[in-house]
């Protein structure tokens, strides 16, 4: 079978993906300034920035000080940008936030805290070539993160 010209390949394909886009479940970010949208941009940026040296700590990759020292920085740089976006309007359907996060602010804040302690702490040593204090605190990065999803993050999306 032959297709007519404007039914190329390429534009079947294209088509079906929009179809099959347009039948998922996947709801976008309804608020109008997007804050659930933002605040993911950025997490999705800080774990670029931990995952290599979350490699290095583990053995996994060369530590060569330049590089970790401009991942920590970028890191530090972000670690204040997404806090901004879990104000009282920020608590709506899909996001994956927990309604914990707004029942319990003192306990968010403190959870919050120990991040950036954290993240100070890894930039402050990130350029020593001290790999115990190094991976401790990469560690200590990685745990406030776990603690903070565990606490307020759930596995699926709320829905409406």
């Amino acid at each position: 079978m032959t297709l007519p010209k404007f039914l190329s390949l390429p534009v079947l394909l294209s088509a079906s993906v929009l179809l099959l886009g347009a039948c998922s479940n996947n709801v976008g970010d309804p608020h109008p300034d997007k804050l659930m949208t933002k605040r993911v941009v950025i997490f999705k940026k800080f774990t670029k920035a931990l995952e290599p040296m979350g490699l290095v700590a583990r053995d996994r990759r060369d530590y060569v000080k330049a590089e970790f020292v401009e991942q920590a920085q970028a890191l530090k740089d972000l670690s204040t940008q997404p806090w901004v976006y879990f104000s009282a309007d920020g608590n709506y359907a899909p996001s994956r936030a927990k309604p914990e996060i707004w029942l319990q602010p003192d306990v968010f804040k403190s959870s919050k805290e120990r991040y950036l302690a954290a993240v100070d702490k890894l930039a402050q040593v990130a350029g020593s070539a001290d790999r115990p204090a190094i991976n401790a605190a990469v560690d200590e990065v990685q745990k406030s993160c776990k603690n903070c999803h565990d606490q307020f993050r759930s596995e699926t999306a709320r829905s409406q």
